[in-house]
């Protein structure tokens, strides 16, 4: 909660955004339906080489054919707390609640991050909005309330960030290569440079 001019209580989302190397850390999805899916592509959209296994009895064709072109571990088995060895973080995505809760209860037990699908109070983080051109990334966050909206903003950057923003990217990274002085000076150099870029 913040107070705005007048005084009044309003909130805010107080989430902390991090970009995650999906290469490194290990990430567990439970469930094989459209919920499983849906956040498998989500995945595997932002970080086409994260380093996934997926936990069902039963997995849609589709998911089998993300998993085979995306080397995705399926492992044809129900939840067992033995699947949470050697895992970073845990996606909950089967069709039963219960279900759902325990793997909840069972990665926090272990110190894991745990995402439980459409149920914002027992997550630790949400798969948000996001929008990747080359090395640029934006990630957008309702903080849970609106997926909707989220899809809306990414939309509209999409549209927005020309395509060829990598190359100033690149540039810039060279620019900075060149620069000699200490940190805040090539703080400041870079600042004037691109403040000029969006005059």
């Amino acid at each position: 909660m913040w107070h705005n001019k007048r005084g009044f209580m309003k909130e805010r989302n107080n989430l902390y955004p991090v970009f995650l190397k999906m290469h490194v850390l290990h990430t567990l999805i439970v469930g094989g339906g459209n919920v499983a899916l849906e956040k498998l592509t989500f995945l595997l959209k932002s970080s086409p080489n994260a380093k996934v296994t997926m936990a069902a009895i039963q997995f849609k064709k589709e998911v089998k054919e993300l998993a085979e072109k995306f080397d995705v571990q399926l492992i044809h088995m129900a939840y067992d707390t033995a699947f949470l060895t050697d895992v970073d973080m845990v996606i909950a995505a089967t069709d039963k609640f219960l279900v759902n809760k325990q793997i909840h209860d069972d990665a926090k037990a272990r110190n894991l991050l745990v995402n439980v699908a459409d149920t914002p109070e027992l997550c630790d983080f949400y798969l948000g909005g996001i929008v990747t051109k080359g090395h640029v990334k934006i990630a957008i966050s309702t903080n849970g309330k609106s997926p909707t909206t989220a899809k809306r903003l990414r939309q509209f950057f999409e549209e927005v960030i020309p395509e060829n923003i990598d190359d100033l990217v690149q540039n810039l990274n060279r620019y900075r290569q060149t620069l000699k002085g200490d940190f805040a000076y090539k703080v400041s150099a870079l600042n004037e440079f691109t403040k000029r870029l969006i005059e």
